[in-house]
């Protein structure tokens, strides 16, 4: 596999049996056509919500309120608490999440091109990266999409190897 594209993503949860929710703020919804162009990819996600506006991440995903008032919208942990929050109101396996500002014009005194992507597992854990990104709108938001499926796909790779490592421990 050459390292993280929707359709390979598709095709490990597929295998897996398991799910995907996205929440997109940034990017509107271009996490979501990027899965859904993949023919089939009906049989592992589930569906997807686009929180543009603040108070919709906390009504809607769970994100903690005194965070965003602390430190807005554009925040790790923000990220972090939407992928739980949109796999738990989706009922999915994994959730992905994207936060951030494409511009024209910095957000919540974070400069134009600070974006974060998250994951959630079936574990509970989460990961995320802080990507610093250069270029248009339409740019910086193609390459969160692409952030996110590669962060995605990282993640469901470390977990086949962690639950091939636990199986063949005892022999």
């Amino acid at each position: 596999m050459s390292g993280g594209t929707a359709a390979e993503v598709l095709a490990l949860l597929e295998r897996r049996g398991q799910t995907l929710a996205v929440a997109e703020s940034l990017t509107g919804g271009l996490v979501a056509a990027e899965l859904t162009a993949v023919n089939g990819a009906s049989r592992s996600f589930r569906g997807s919500v686009t929180a543009y506006a603040t108070e919709l991440k906390r009504e809607l995903l769970g994100v903690d309120g005194g965070l965003l008032a602390e430190r807005g919208a554009v925040d790790a942990e923000v990220a972090r608490q939407m992928a739980r929050g949109v796999r738990r109101a989706l009922g999915a396996d994994w959730g992905v999440a994207t936060t951030g500002v494409a511009g024209p014009t910095p957000q919540d005194g974070q400069p134009v091109g600070t974006v974060h992507v998250a994951v959630a597992g079936p574990s509970g854990a989460t990961a995320s990266a802080a990507l610093r990104l250069e270029g248009d709108r339409a740019g910086i938001r193609g390459e969160t999409v692409r952030a996110a499926v590669k962060l995605l796909f990282s993640e469901l790779i470390a977990t086949t190897r962690a639950q091939d490592t636990e199986q063949h421990s005892g022999i």
